[in-house]
């Protein structure tokens, strides 16, 4: 039975200490509390964690939530418990006697929201020995997917335990199925509504864009690294660098350290223990950087990274967008970086053909032709002149007009080149196919134009068409380019199946008609050198001016967040997030009153915190 109340902000504010519910997150809840099954698609940032938590707590039973990482549960439960919430999980870390005493606590119906892995939840004889049986007597009230994007195959993160979920639907007829995720195309979206067998769930999308983030791409140079050094030195706050690989990530965090950066590693290859430890470290700003894999960052509640670092090409526009998003959740500013340079795709289609089956060694073609498109994806973005926000939004079928003023294409466009005659040579070679009722992916086009002597070329008879090497003169990366920017424009079409083919519209027809003209942006030139400069601009951009007294006053703030932090042992942002003592910063209140006012000081905070904070700021503002 659900205790609602006409209104549910008295109980938000009573939970979690807040006022108001952020943008939809109200829609979600209600229909959560409706007894309806959901399907929630909400940005990283967007606080879709508290609209299944507020329905666990006003409602009857125990929320059993089924999370994808051990890290993941073991954060949300602990910032639960900091706000007085019963919450636990059960895991492999958890010995036995620890778990009895949780389990035991559960059937006493003393837990609201319960964590648990996949693998957990459809171990054998876990769902007859023990939650039936919870059930019947405390009763539960959802399950809740987090993280429900890892049950498609077109996911960024597939994973196959998460298949089996739709067994609940099974094993528990009458209880709520509640999806929330991140990311999600149209397509992530009805195949996970398909494979969690969610009946006529309520949908919820919410907007993607974050206004507060800055997005970059960078040419990769042999000095990518001294960039990256210049760029953390003059972005002080918290940082995240993602690799590909576990020993890109070592290497980096090794030579950030021999620089006097404090970071740590985190990847798969660490143990547990020290995956644990360099996270907690992380979260309680003992270190500035992590190095990581995409093993890092899946739900970890650090409200005020200031900015993520992609060293190496993201594998998918949904892996990225998420990672991308662990920035500025606080909604200040934050800058996203991506480098780029043609050895990525190398490596990524490396990667892609590992996918083979464990047992024969064969290539796992679907898999591996899914990877290809999404690959496709991001090389679109890294590559595309047009404005880094409109690219991402379009992506995940959300309009946006352009010039978002708050990423490198928008502040520094690049300047464009007339490609109509090679335009038109693309195209033409696309309507030879069509004309003898062939269809191929850009590759292949590619190949008919530079000439190649390949035997598909050569055994299909593609070498006699007209336009066989009429585009030597140029390089396969500038037909690879002029094709991505030829599809942004809009100018020409591709299949969206997994098997991606090249197609005419009517756009296409007016430039082979001289109807219409074709330009492209010029390739982003590779910085020879990188420093104080370059880091500095890259600060700018993204919102911040170093050395200001300003930002002196916030550094100071911030010292003294920690300090507080350590000594109450709970992560700073506990204690102040950076809105808060950005604010700090630019009113510079000296009194309680003053303070009070501050955005995220409440009664309790002004009583445990004011005095410190106005004492630093009279002695700062001082004459």
């Amino acid at each position: 039975m659900t205790r609602m109340t006409d209104d549910l902000l008295p109980a938000l504010k009573r939970h979690f200490g807040f006022d108001r519910f952020r943008p939809g997150q109200e829609a979600v809840v209600r229909d959560a509390l409706a007894g309806r099954d959901l399907l929630a698609i909400m940005p990283t940032g967007g606080g879709k964690s508290l609209c299944f938590q507020l329905p666990a707590l006003l409602q009857e039973g125990v929320m059993v939530v089924v999370s994808p990482l051990i890290a993941l549960m073991q954060d949300q439960v602990r910032l639960l418990e900091d706000n007085g919430i019963a919450a636990t999980f059960l895991n492999s870390t958890l010995g036995g006697i620890e778990a009895a005493q949780r389990i035991q606590a559960l059937r006493r119906g003393e837990i609201r929201l319960l964590y648990l892995a996949p693998e957990r939840l459809l171990s054998p004889g876990f769902v007859d020995s023990f939650l039936q049986p919870l059930q019947e007597t405390v009763g539960i009230s959802a399950f809740t997917i987090d993280e429900a994007h890892c049950v498609s195959e077109w996911g960024h993160d597939f994973r196959p335990e998460y298949r089996q979920l739709s067994r609940l639907r099974e094993w528990f007829p009458d209880v709520p199925v509640l999806a929330f995720t991140a990311t999600a195309t149209q397509r992530v979206r009805e195949d996970i509504a398909r494979q969690l067998a969610l009946r006529d769930p309520a949908l919820h999308v919410a907007s993607f864009n974050r206004p507060n983030l800055y997005y970059a791409v960078k040419p990769r140079s042999g000095r990518a690294f001294d960039e990256l050094l210049g760029h953390i030195r003059y972005n002080k706050g918290s940082g995240i660098v993602y690799c590909l690989s576990r020993k890109r990530v070592d290497e980096i965090a090794s030579d950030l350290q021999a620089e006097g950066v404090s970071a740590l590693p985190y990847h798969a290859g660490l143990d547990a223990e020290t995956r644990r430890e360099n996270q907690d470290r992380y979260i309680r700003d003992d270190v500035q950087v992590m190095v990581a894999t995409v093993a890092f960052g899946m739900g970890i509640n650090k409200p005020d990274v200031r900015w993520v670092v992609h060293y190496d090409l993201p594998k998918t526009m949904e892996g990225y967008y998420q990672e991308a998003g662990r920035a500025g959740r606080d909604g200040e500013p934050a800058s996203c970086i991506l480098y780029f340079g043609m050895g990525d795709i190398r490596t990524a289609e490396f990667l892609i053909a590992q996918k083979v089956h464990p047992q024969t060694g064969d290539p796992l073609e679907d898999e591996q032709r899914i990877a290809r498109q999404q690959l496709r994806q991001v090389l679109d973005y890294a590559d595309s002149s047009e404005c880094r926000r409109a690219v991402q939004l379009r992506y995940f079928g959300e309009p946006h007009p352009g010039q978002c003023g708050n990423c490198d294409n928008c502040l520094n466009p690049r300047p464009l080149q007339d490609w109509t005659l090679e335009a038109r040579q693309m195209l033409s070679a696309v309507a030879r196919l069509a004309q003898r009722r062939q269809r191929y992916g850009a590759s292949t086009v590619i190949d008919i134009l530079r000439g190649a002597r390949t035997e598909k070329l050569v055994s299909s008879g593609l070498d006699s068409l007209s336009v066989y090497g009429i585009g030597s003169a140029r390089s396969q990366e500038d037909w690879r380019a002029l094709a991505r920017s030829l599809l942004q424009q809009g100018l020409m079409e591709e299949t969206h199946d997994g098997y991606p083919v090249l197609l005419l519209n009517a756009a296409s027809w007016e430039v082979l008609k001289g109807e219409r003209s074709v330009r492209m942006a010029a390739p982003a030139a590779v910085p020879k050198a990188a420093g104080r400069g370059r880091a500095a601009r890259a600060a700018a951009a993204a919102g911040v001016e170093p050395d200001s007294e300003e930002d002196a006053l916030f550094d100071a703030l911030r010292a003294l967040r920690k300090k507080i932090a350590t000594a109450h042992g709970v992560p700073p942002y506990v204690v102040f997030n950076d809105a808060s003592l950005r604010a700090m910063a630019r009113q510079k209140p000296v009194d309680q009153d003053a303070f009070a006012a501050i955005p995220g000081v409440g009664a309790k905070k002004l009583e445990e915190y004011g005095w410190d904070f106005t004492a630093l700021i009279r002695e700062h503002v001082k004459p």
